[in-house]
Parts: structure tokens; C-alpha cells; sequence
């Protein structure tokens, strides 16, 4: 877990480097790190005393990885995902508190200026998505309504959306269509399939101690170097936005992954994964990043498109679609019948402990994120950005 405070350590420098000419952003932004260091010491104080609390509710599970061990006999509590992210709403709602009534810079005049109706829209677009998800922690929701509510739950991020409805498409289609084609309602359909692929994608890209929280700290972490890139640009305020979001869940989720890493104390459940995803979908619409969001997203969009046969059912598809369990070397094989990067991962490496296959899956998140700077940020992206 160590490892994880190296593109924290990134993300901090980049942010020095990047408010060191924008020094009106100085007080809110320390407040804004602080609250997140707040946010991660609440969260690892209290999964401590809320998982006993999950297990005298029955809400636990055994970790199937480890089935003939000792290990795979104990009670696992479950669906800690509601602790982060109930502090991550705490501090948001707190830090608009703050932004709106004393920090001065949300005038009618000022450049960093939020809009409340989108901060208000992207909560409720959240809150939604944690209740579902504990609810499917719960009750086990059938897939139809895990298609169905999230996207429900994106309406009044649609709504709230001021932004551009363009796409600029590349070279060898802007003889015949242009170069700018106006998508109109069209943009915000996929914006709504967007919400809906973020918040099932984490979810079906699980199964061993780790990886939800791992991939999904990767991300954010990613996004907010993003984000602090594009301070200057003439987005400035609508990735100001997405910082005031991402901050408090990079502190809550690395507060989770201590818990959550192998071997694990606490699992995560649906409520995490839905949590986390839709708090991408939020900062990447109303920040207005979607398409630069879907290049931290290639090891899901891998696995989605991997996994196709089985979620359509053209294949048998478990509820765990988890590799087998070796117990006499204390790895993990992969099962070639179950279609997902997990097991695609140990038919290409072959058997490996839990442990340092979520290492180099997350590995291969970062590889993967930092393939999508390259494309963003290199010339590659003139070809399907406006800046």
C-alpha cells in the first residue's frame, strides 16, 4: 500500500507547480487538502468500528479466493464502501459550504466561478448511486436495474450540463462531414451511457483483495493530474469542480485500500464500485472531460468488451466469475470459461499468488493511464480535441 503514496506524491508536486501563478486559488485549495487528509483519517478510524457493526447486521461474506484455508473460513465484513463514501459527501458538502459563503470567489465576476446547480446535480447524481449499491449489497439486484438506475441517476447531471454538444472528428472524416459535427441530444445520450459504463465497469472488473479500490485510486489519481493541467485552460472552473470532488475520494478510497489490501479486512461491496464510478462520471461530464475520462478507462473498456459473451448471455455467466483456487501452492488458475481480465491476466502469466496479480493489474492500470496522457498530450490529440 506503500506504493500508493508515489502518484500521490506526483499529483502534490504537479499541484505546487501549477497554483504557484494562481495564487487566489491558494487558501481554498489548502483547505481543500486539508479537509481530504481529514477525509482519510475519519474514514481509516471508522471502517475500524463500522465493520463489527456490518457483521452483528450479517453483512459479511467468505473470501472465495481462499476457499480451503483458514483465511477462506473467516467472515469477511461487508459493503464498506458506505464508509468512505458517506465521508467523501460529508466533506464535499462541507467544502460547498465553505466555497460558496467564504471563500469569496464564486461572484458573478470571478474566473473560478461553480456552478451550484451542477455541484448540487453531481451530489444527488452520487448519493443515488451509494444507495443502489448498498442496496444491491443487500437485496442482490438483478442486472436489468443496474442498467436501469444509474441511469436515472445521470438525469440530473444531462440537465445541468452547459457545456459543448461537438465532436471534432479526425482527418479522414472531416472531408465528408466536417470537422465539427454538432451532436446535439445525440452528445447527451452518450453521456448517459457513459454514467451508466462507469458505474458497472469497476464492478465487474473485481474479485480479488485489492483491485476495486486499487484501479479506482489509480484513476482519480489520474484525473487530478488532469485536471491540474487543465487549471489554465479555458475550462479552468469546470475542472476546478472536478478537483473539489476527486480530492476527497482519492483520500477515502486510499483510507479503504489499506483495509481492503491483501489480505483483506473489510470487502468493499457494490457500494464502493458504484460510488466510485459514478463519481467519475460526474467530474469527467461536468467537468467536461468525458472523452480524455474513457483514456484512464482502457483496462475496463478491455475487460467490458472481454466479458461481452458472458453479460449477454451467450455464454453461462456466474455471479463470481473468480479464478480457481490452488491450495496446495497458494495460487490463483485461471478458469479459461470465465471471459474477464482477471483470468485473462493468469492464462497469459500462468498460476500467480492473489497479492501480485493485483499488482500487475494495477500495474497495468497505471501503464494504461499513462498511454492515455501520451495520446491527450501529445499531437495525436489534435486530432479530437478543441485544445
Amino acid at each position: 500500500v506503500g506504493l500508493a503514496l508515489i502518484p500521490l506524491a506526483v499529483v502534490f508536486a504537479m499541484g505546487i507547480y501549477a497554483l504557484k501563478d494562481i495564487p487566489v486559488l491558494w487558501i481554498p485549495c489548502g483547505i481543500l487538502i486539508s479537509a481530504s487528509v481529514v477525509a482519510f483519517l475519519f474514514t481509516d478510524r471508522l471502517i475500524i468500528h463500522i465493520k463489527e457493526m456490518t457483521l452483528k447486521a450479517g453483512l459479511f461474506g467468505l473470501d472465495i479466493n481462499k476457499k480451503g484455508t483458514t483465511m477462506g473460513e473467516a467472515k469477511i465484513p461487508e459493503s464498506l464502501g458506505i464508509v468512505p463514501a458517506t465521508v467523501h459527501m460529508v466533506i464535499v458538502i462541507l467544502f460547498q459550504v465553505y466555497y460558496y459563503s467564504a471563500a469569496g470567489l464564486n461572484g458573478i465576476d470571478s474566473v473560478w466561478v461553480v456552478k451550484l446547480e451542477e455541484y448540487n446535480a453531481a451530489l444527488a447524481a452520487t448519493i443515488f448511486m451509494v444507495f443502489l449499491g448498498f442496496a444491491d449489497d443487500v437485496l442482490e439486484l438483478r442486472w436489468r436495474y443496474k442498467l436501469f438506475l444509474p441511469t436515472i441517476a445521470s438525469l440530473p447531471l444531462l440537465l445541468s450540463y452547459a457545456g459543448s454538444t461537438t465532436v471534432i472528428l479526425p482527418n479522414p472524416f472531416a472531408s465528408i462531414f466536417g470537422r465539427v459535427v454538432q451532436l446535439g441530444i445525440l452528445y447527451k445520450v452518450y453521456m448517459g451511457l457513459l454514467s451508466v459504463f462507469c458505474t458497472n465497469s469497476i464492478n465487474i472488473l473485481a474479485g480479488i483483495n485489492g483491485l476495486e479500490v486499487g484501479q479506482s485510486y489509480i484513476i482519480a489519481c489520474a484525473v487530478l493530474i488532469h485536471n491540474i493541467l487543465q487549471l489554465t485552460s479555458e475550462s479552468g472552473s469546470a475542472h476546478l469542480f472536478s478537483i473539489f470532488f476527486i480530492c476527497p475520494f482519492i483520500g477515502t478510497s486510499l483510507a479503504l485500500l489499506r483495509h481492503n489490501w491483501y489480505p483483506s479486512q473489510v470487502f468493499v461491496g457494490d457500494t464502493y464500485t458504484y460510488f466510485a464510478g459514478m463519481t467519475f462520471a460526474v467530474v469527467g461530464v461536468l467537468g467536461h472531460f468525458s472523452k480524455t475520462l474513457l483514456l484512464f478507462f482502457i483496462p475496463q473498456l478491455i475487460n467490458f468488451l472481454y466479458s461481452l459473451p458472458q453479460l449477454l448471455g451467450f455464454v453461462h455467466c456466474p455471479r463470481h466469475r473468480l479464478p480457481r483456487y490452488d491450495t496446495a501452492r497458494g495460487v490463483l488458475v485461471a478458469r479459461s470459461e470465465q471471459l474477464n481480465l482477471v483470468n485473462l491476466a493468469l492464462t497469459l502469466t500462468g498460476p500467480m499468488h492473489e497479492r501480485s496479480l493485483c499488482v500487475l493489474l494495477l500495474a497495468f492500470q497505471v501503464a494504461c493511464c499513462a498511454a492515455g496522457f501520451f495520446i491527450r498530450y501529445s499531437p495525436v490529440a489534435e486530432i479530437f480535441y478543441e485544445d
